[in-house]
């Protein structure tokens, strides 16, 4: 069985950022959408590749589509 969801530790390890940073963004709107079941936050995989490649840039003023291309 392939993982599906992410939770706040296991985001925060894969970027390399705390985890009060990803609670400080979720409350600003920061970030890939998130699920919260009973009080759990949780991450579909495909929301964190999907924000990952809009996140894509070639310089501080282009974005990258996801396969690399302008």
């Amino acid at each position: 069985m392939s993982v599906k969801h992410l939770n706040q530790g296991q985001l925060a390890e894969r970027w390399g950022v705390s985890e009060a940073t990803l609670e400080r963004w979720r409350s600003e709107g920061i970030g890939p959408v998130f699920l919260k079941l009973q009080g759990r936050v949780a991450y579909r995989i495909e929301d964190i590749e999907a924000y990952e490649a809009e996140s894509l840039r070639k310089s501080t003023s282009e974005r990258v589509n996801a396969g690399g291309a302008l």
